[in-house]
């Protein structure tokens, strides 16, 4: 996977270079894949201690003025004046269809104040999309052009207390602006405690430096950030869930606070609520290989008659399960803990059995 001149470059990419990353093609940039310290165990460095993760690829929105609250709650399933001021949630982007556009957090920072943050393989069709529904309403869009950087793991918050840095006071799912053109949340993407900070390009070698001179923070590239969502049953755009993919089908509809279903007020709603009340016709479940073989996304699952009944969304080994894990999508009576199914891998079958989610728990911080 070399560079390529249509990639974007991170804006500190010269310090994963000095870290002797291997980079690879991501949503359009050149993003750090590995570093010496190898997949493996930066995903169990991750879950033991701190892993620092350059997610500048993702993109900030800036949300402002009267009707701000208004627009969030018409453009997702989500009734955005009933967040307090601080308090971050998981929502979506849906079409009239009610497929997953992006999956988002969007953070209340003050009564007409809100950050959004979406996914990088999305943030072009993100803007245009939220400046169309925006129309009519009195607000204001800024894309902001932030570093954007994840510390997980369990001594996440005790290295930030450590290097002076403030937010570690926040509970799970909770935000602030620490300082002008920062923003500071406590959630990740690995299923561990953690924070996530967005600073200006300037302000963010100097953050990068204090973080480095304790010891226990490691870079951490994106293979080991996908082992770790996925070990956390968390889903990726693009794979678990997509613009054919609503959240019913995807167990995501306890997102959707019922006073939001009851008001019906957002996009896709009439075509949401039919899906709510006809059930899912799909589950989204976690699938466990018998055998030590991984099984990749896009594998057809097949039951024993050879019938297709589902398709593997994402596939890799689990370095904390210790076994590897999957999650992909089976057709109901499929869906039960404990069910076997087949994987077409190359003309092999592998059998996988469904498997509860997340496969490893999540250690979030409650507060």
């Amino acid at each position: 996977m070399g560079t390529n001149d249509n990639l974007k470059s991170l804006p500190l990419e010269d310090l994963h270079k000095a870290a002797n990353a291997r980079f690879g093609g991501f949503a359009g940039w050149s993003m750090p894949i590995t570093y010496p310290l190898g997949v493996m165990k930066e995903h169990l460095h991750t879950r033991e201690k701190a892993g620092l993760f350059d997610i500048s690829h993702m993109q900030l929105f800036d949300v402002t003025g009267p009707g701000a609250s208004t627009l969030l709650s018409r453009a997702c399933p989500l009734d955005a004046d009933s967040l307090q001021t601080g308090q971050s949630k998981y929502t979506f982007f849906l079409n009239e269809q009610a497929g997953i556009l992006d999956d988002l957090i969007i953070t209340r920072l003050g009564d007409d104040h809100f950050m959004v943050v979406a996914n990088a393989g999305n943030a072009v069709s993100d803007e245009a999309h939220l400046r169309e529904v925006a129309k009519g309403f009195d607000c204001k869009i800024d894309a902001l052009d932030r570093v954007f950087l994840a510390i997980q793991g369990p001594q996440a918050a005790d290295v930030l207390r450590k290097g002076g840095i403030a937010g570690t006071e926040l509970a799970f799912m909770h935000g602030f602006e620490p300082k002008p053109g920062w923003f500071m949340s406590r959630s990740g993407y690995t299923g561990e405690d953690g924070f996530e900070i967005g600073l200006p390009a300037d302000e963010a070698r100097k953050l990068v430096a204090k973080l480095f001179a304790d010891e226990r923070v490691a870079w951490v590239g994106l293979a080991a950030r996908d082992s770790l969502r996925l070990e956390a049953g968390l889903c990726l755009h693009g794979h678990d869930i997509t613009p054919e993919i609503d959240p019913v089908d995807a167990g995501l509809t306890w997102t959707i606070a019922k006073p939001v279903r009851e008001k019906a007020g957002f996009i896709g709603a009439k075509a949401l609520l039919a899906k709510i009340a006809k059930g899912p016709g799909r589950k989204r479940v976690g699938l466990k290989p018998d055998s030590r073989q991984p099984v990749r996304s896009d594998s057809i699952l097949v039951d024993t008659n050879g019938n297709t009944v589902g398709v593997v969304t994402s596939g890799g080994f689990g370095p904390s399960a210790g076994y590897p894990v999957a999650m992909g999508y089976v057709g109901k009576d499929f869906a039960p803990i404990g069910t076997q199914v087949f994987a077409d891998v190359r003309g092999t079958r592998i059998a996988l059995h469904v498997h509860s989610l997340p496969f490893t728990p999540h250690r979030y911080h409650k507060g």
